[in-house]
């Protein structure tokens, strides 16, 4: 199984594919940061951002795609540029029929720290650590790309196997509901 990661952000995206390997090794694929000019106008960046991240899903073919959802404790500017760069990269997943995973960033920091308060030092230690690297890759919104993919790897398959167990039951339930209470006492 192969996630991309994407960190969102309009200036600096972090990006990063991570492979599972036999039962439980992940290992690096590929990572980087695709970059758009503060100075260039917004639909521009968005473009360039597009058009970059369709180059990586083409090229890598990830099973899923893990997005960072959106942190509203930044401040309203931050939190809108990234908004639209997480926008880009689920639309793009949509259109690409790559299944979609959304983490917030506590939930990431305590898949691969053990803490949901870890911070990034602590975050990037891990993710060297976790996929046998030498250093950690710079910038650090690629190390958080990576982790965005090793927190897939690690509870996204989890999570889908409760959601789709969860719909069954609620689908049987329902069927349950509508059935007729002649036929329900007879069962």
């Amino acid at each position: 199984m192969r996630v991309l990661g994407v960190d969102p952000g309009l200036t600096r995206c972090g990006i990063g594919v991570v492979e599972k390997v036999g039962v439980k090794d992940l290992k690096l694929v590929a990572c980087g940061v695709i970059q758009t000019g503060v100075d260039a106008p917004l639909e521009e960046r968005l473009m360039h951002l597009s058009a970059e991240l369709e180059v990586w899903i083409n090229r890598y073919k990830p099973d899923v795609i893990a997005v960072e959802r959106v942190f509203s404790k930044l401040n309203v500017r931050t939190a809108m540029a990234t908004g639209q760069a997480a926008g880009v990269a689920l639309l793009l997943a949509a259109k690409a029929g790559v299944p979609i995973a959304m983490h917030t960033p506590s939930e990431v920091k305590a898949a691969v720290s053990g803490s949901g308060r870890a911070d990034k030092r602590q975050v990037a230690a891990m993710v060297v650590k976790i996929l046998k690297l030498k250093e950690a890759p710079k910038p650090v919104d690629t190390t958080d790309a990576l982790a965005l993919a090793i927190c897939n790897h690690w509870r996204g398959a989890g999570a889908k196997k409760l959601a789709t167990a969860t719909a069954k039951e609620k689908s049987r339930i329902k069927r349950l509901k509508s059935e007729p209470r002649s036929r329900k006492a007879k069962k």
